[in-house]
């Protein structure tokens, strides 16, 4: 049996393309101009390529970055016949030989050529097989693929010709509709980060929190699957998905990532890094097998903590385009700005709050206390006017109170004086708590956090807040013998919830019941309630409420 490959020899005067070969080749040549979407475009190159030369099957691979086929359209397979397939080709064997060596290649025997391997159980019988490439300038944009011409016979010389000329008016309506397609896509992109800004800088309410509106408009810009913002948790202990927009979201949110050596060099300034294959698992936690493929990430420049965007795709969809490298960086320009801008209007807003402590500790210090100081020297002077013991017992209790207020002043001078200038932000603590109370363990915490945390959480309430959370995952690490453990502290319609629920032993009494003791008072003095549930075998959950006012927030932002 004759093994090798079938080439077909070339062809003689008499191949040549015939008048109504010209005619179909012209009328082919209308049908794929007549479009300046991309997709429709190269659907109706592959329609026009196979009514040209009578194939039943008729492809188009788009040659991604890493030199694989990155986008794949074919004609004459329904949906079920696709989907019995598999996944679609990346361009290995036959297919790939064009990739490697652009030039045409027409077989008799598909099936015979020593690269024919892999093909799947439910694939259609192919056998004769034509393959070109479209050129667009110098450079191989992708190949088309025919196969079983109608009939049983060859591709012929002239079927050859009429392709590859076919394929050259397609490279330049290909480019066209790159071109339009560029242009919508910088329009996108563009949009998207004004958009982002301008809601940042002018809403007057915060159902979202900064970074959970980024991936929102970075979604709806960037035309992607899934859009996560990642961060990173520092000192060596890995990212934490913060927001989340697009498909299987929430199964991202609060989940550890395993990608910070990937995203080690990304500076502000650096160009989007491109992340395939298994890597994109370790950028995207809880993203399943085969659902993205391809992630874009760039970081947010200007952040106090490392922030990274990531922006995933799809199998099959449109791959990652050089227009996509250069307006990621530009969306995360206009957003960080944003996002820098509205921390220095949060900033200010605390430095007027410093201020007014400052002023009320001089004012408590200069005027208050010396008019203290001199009422109770006034009354020590009444002592040589009476001889009376009982006027001089409330004289002695009179200036034993007055030395007790000044004291509670200094007391309360002191701690207006003491408050940070430059704290860090409330959610920033809350993924630090987290961070160092996993540290070690190998369960790793699922934590979502959604509002406008650092806005409406501040001073003492945040300070019992972290200690609920802080005993609460204390005693679930320590004694309920857990697989999971999620946390969930979120502001919304004027409350603010926080609940950690875990998977463990649960209790029917509690052995020591000084821990939830400590956190029923710690609600009760933020002016909140807080139920613990547990049943033996079935975890435990600490459900916090608390009331929260927003108006201070919402006049705050009207005043922008």
């Amino acid at each position: 049996m004759n093994t090798q490959p079938q080439y077909l020899p070339a062809g003689t005067p008499g191949q040549s393309p015939t008048a109504t070969g010209i005619e179909d080749l012209l009328s082919a040549f209308a049908a794929i101009a007549d479009d300046l979407d991309l997709d429709a475009v190269l659907e109706r190159v592959v329609s026009a390529a196979c009514q040209l030369v009578d194939a039943r099957f008729g492809a188009l691979g788009v040659i991604g970055p890493d030199r694989m086929l990155g986008h794949f359209i074919t004609v004459g397979l329904d949906d079920d016949e696709i989907g019995r397939i598999g996944p679609l080709p990346r361009g290995h064997g036959v297919l790939g030989l064009l990739i490697t060596e652009p030039r045409p290649v027409r077989l008799a025997d598909l099936r015979r050529h020593p690269l024919a391997y892999g093909f799947p159980a439910e694939h259609p019988q192919m056998t004769s097989f034509l393959g070109v490439p479209i050129r667009i300038h110098d450079r191989v944009f992708g190949n088309l693929y025919l196969t079983e011409k109608r009939g049983g016979a060859d591709f012929s010389d002239a079927d050859e010709q009429l392709v590859v000329a076919l394929a050259s008016a397609a490279g330049v309506a290909i480019e066209n509709s790159r071109l339009f397609d560029e242009s919508n896509r910088r329009t996108r992109w563009l949009e998207g980060g004004i958009d982002a800004a301008r809601e940042l800088l002018g809403r007057h309410t915060e159902a979202d929190s900064d970074h959970e509106l980024v991936a929102r408009h970075a979604l709806h810009a960037s035309q992607s699957t899934l859009v996560v913002v990642l961060r990173d948790l520092g000192h060596h202990r890995g990212l934490i998905c913060e927001a989340a927009d697009g498909v299987e979201a929430a199964t991202h949110l609060g989940r550890r990532a395993r990608g910070g050596p990937l995203l080690h060099d990304l500076t502000g300034t650096s160009p989007p890094a491109l992340i395939t294959g298994p890597d994109v698992a370790l950028v995207l936690p809880g993203a399943a097998a085969g659902t993205i493929d391809a992630a874009l990430c760039s970081r947010l420049p200007g952040e106090r903590e490392p922030h990274f965007l990531v922006i995933g795709r799809a199998p099959g969809a449109t791959a990652f385009f050089d227009v996509d490298h250069e307006m990621m960086r530009s969306f995360t320009s206009h957003v960080s700005l944003a996002l820098e801008l509205l921390r220095a209007h949060r900033r200010r807003e605390q430095e007027a709050v410093f201020g007014d402590r400052d002023r009320i500790a001089r004012d408590l210090h200069d005027v208050v206390i010396q008019r203290l100081f001199a009422a109770g020297l006034s009354i020590q002077t009444l002592r040589k006017y009476t001889a009376d013991a009982r006027a001089l017992d409330r004289i002695s209790a009179v200036t034993t109170e007055l030395d007790a207020t000044i004291r509670e002043l200094r007391d309360t001078i002191y701690s207006l004086r003491s408050v940070p200038q430059s704290a860090p932000s409330f959610t920033s603590t809350v993924f630090s708590l987290v961070a160092d109370a996993f540290d070690g363990q190998d369960l790793e915490p699922v934590l979502h956090l959604s509002g406008p945390l650092d806005s409406l959480v501040e001073g003492e309430r945040a300070d019992h807040l972290r200690a609920v959370l802080r005993e609460g995952l204390s005693n679930a690490l320590r004694h309920a013998d857990a697989q999971a453990i999620t946390i969930a502290l979120g502001v919304a319609g004027g409350q603010l919830d926080l609940s950690i629920d875990d998977d463990g032993r649960g209790f029917a009494e509690p052995v020591r019941a000084s821990g939830l003791a400590n956190m029923r008072r710690r609600a009760e003095l933020c002016g909140g309630t807080i139920s613990i549930t547990s049943t033996p075998g079935c975890g435990t959950r600490i459900h916090l409420v608390m009331p929260v006012d927003i108006r201070r927030t919402e006049s705050a932002q009207g005043g922008r």
